[in-house]
């Protein structure tokens, strides 16, 4: 930096100290952010320069938490982009007001640093707001894959829309820890959920079947419809020794009577009194 550039800049940061006031409630005006929420980022941005080297790691850090928490607000990259924005152009009032050459000149490379510091929260809040998607989608996906007791030491799972390899990942992990922690010896896969039944989606339910069966579990698969049914045949599949069954309700009644509990019907007889007048 040559000697003029270093007198523009110093005559910057001289205004940045002796108009902080009049700075800050402009910016927080232009920002539409309480001064209290910009106060300490001005003042990490007067210490960073105010340093050899001009370290922003401080201030870095300080935007990229505004960043997180209007993601969690809502606001959009560019109004948090604008906020930073605005400091350039309550400083630039009092650069103009100030009317020396060396201010004006100096306000060129500030406006440049505010540039890379608003450009540094665009890149904050994606990533931020990538994050925020990725956990909204596991517990979307945790949700979707509910492991349910239907009877002691009978567990279901229902399986509803498309199954790939990380629904199943979780789908097995789910079914395997409840096993262990109901002591259940039977589960249900029930996929009447499902809307189609591939080579890639039967390989899953196949090693889910597995993996129970290690655990001391046996697996009946229901929800089996005529298409499925059809495709399964077309498509070579083979499920081998693996039970499956049509509906949910018929492979309960399968698990119930393989665990010694007797289903039976109990039919209701209704009778009709007909009061005959004295």
């Amino acid at each position: 930096m040559n000697v003029h550039a270093d007198v523009a800049r110093r005559r910057v940061e001289e205004l940045l100290g002796t108009s902080d006031e009049q700075i800050l409630r402009r910016w927080s005006a232009l920002a539409k952010a309480p001064v209290d929420e910009l106060k300490e980022l001005y003042q990490a941005l007067r210490t960073a320069l105010a340093e050899e080297g001009n370290d922003l790691a401080d201030i870095r850090g300080l935007l990229a938490e505004l960043s997180r928490d209007r993601v969690r607000q809502g606001h959009t990259p560019s109004d948090t982009a604008r906020a930073v924005f605005g400091l350039k152009e309550a400083v630039y009032e009092v650069v103009e007001a100030d009317g020396e050459p060396e201010a004006l000149r100096g306000f060129i490379w500030f406006s440049r640093l505010i540039d890379d510091l608003g450009l540094y929260t665009i890149e904050t809040y994606s990533a931020a707001r990538e994050t925020v998607i990725l956990d909204q989608a596991e517990q979307l996906l945790e949700l979707s894959t509910p492991v349910v007791k239907l009877w002691d030491g009978i567990v279901a799972v229902p399986l509803v829309g498309t199954l790939d390899s990380a629904r199943t990942q979780v789908v097995m992990e789910k079914l395997l820890q409840t096993l262990v922690d109901t002591g259940s010896e039977h589960a249900v896969i029930d996929i009447t959920g499902v809307p189609a039944v591939d080579t890639q989606v039967a390989q899953h339910l196949l090693k889910t079947v597995v993996a129970a069966r290690l655990m001391g579990a046996e697996c009946v698969i229901s929800g089996i419809s005529p298409q499925i049914a059809y495709t399964i045949v077309t498509l070579g599949i083979e499920f081998g020794d693996i039970v499956t069954k049509a509906t949910l309700a018929d492979a309960l009644a399968y698990t119930l009577e393989r665990s010694g509990i007797e289903v039976g019907e109990h039919r209701r007889t209704q009778i009709a009194i007909r009061a005959e007048d004295a």
